[in-house]
């Protein structure tokens, strides 16, 4: 499949060198994602912006890419099909020459006690975490160059074991797994394996359906008594991407201000 255009993607036209590093970021139009497109494109990286819904955002998430200093395409993909996470990968290397880095940042969270959750809504939730990230993973494992990292990304709810966040959680301890066993499946690569756990972050997927007495709960059990920000966890996707992080491998980091 070539590479899309609107509906299906939008791109930005890249200069005639090719960057050094090449990344494909999923959930890249929102949130955690869009800041790590960000971060990574001030790096001189460029960036394949993979996004489920809103081309909007992606578009924008492209233009600030490029005004960062990187390039980037913005390709519409369904994390779970298999067949459009190839196209993720194609548009990387047709338009910029490989993959280094991948970053899958994009998930679901749905919160329910478990004796109350919709099983239907658990399907949901399992397909969208669990298989896609597995799918997105195999892709990397099967395309990334030597000198590469794969970026996976759980909770620390995983760890803090917060009540109606069953269902989230377990999908999450999956990704760790994944995560972790897919580190030393890629013995002899030269690429690392690590995922990011972030603590209460001021998202838009974390803020949905909290009040502000919940949202300040949350926020005064760091012993840096704030939430965390996309851009705190931007830091520790680039840095894990870069060659100052490449000794870390197979680990969880668990992003979250020393939250316990």
């Amino acid at each position: 499949m070539s590479v899309p255009t609107s509906p299906e993607g939008t791109t930005a036209a890249p200069p005639s060198s090719v960057p050094r590093r090449v990344a494909v970021v999923t959930g890249g139009s929102r949130g955690i994602g869009r800041r790590a497109v960000g971060r990574l494109a001030a790096d001189g990286y460029a960036v394949v912006v993979g996004y489920a819904g809103s081309q909007d955002k992606a578009e924008e998430a492209v233009k600030e890419a490029v005004a960062a200093g990187g390039q980037a395409v913005a390709v519409r993909a369904d994390i779970a099909d298999e067949h459009a996470v190839a196209t993720l990968f194609d548009t990387a290397e047709e338009h910029f020459g490989g993959v280094d880095v991948v970053v899958h940042a994009a998930g679901r969270m749905d919160l329910a006690p478990i004796a109350e959750l919709d099983l239907t809504v658990l399907d949901e939730l399992h397909r969208t975490n669990i298989r896609g990230t597995f799918v997105v993973a195999q892709q990397a494992a099967r395309r990334i160059r030597a000198g590469g990292a794969i970026i996976t990304f759980s909770t620390s709810v995983v760890a803090l074991s917060f009540p109606g966040y069953g269902a989230y959680a377990a999908s999450k301890g999956a990704v760790e797994a994944m995560t972790l066993i897919l580190a030393r499946e890629l013995r002899g690569r030269d690429v690392t394996v690590n995922a990011v756990a972030p603590g209460p972050t001021a998202t838009d997927l974390f803020l949905d359906g909290k009040d502000e007495q919940a949202i300040a709960h949350l926020a005064s059990q760091p012993p840096l008594e704030r939430l965390g920000t996309p851009t705190d966890i931007a830091e520790v996707v680039a840095f894990l991407a870069s060659p100052a992080g490449h000794w870390i491998n197979g680990q969880v980091i668990r992003a979250n201000g020393g939250i316990i």
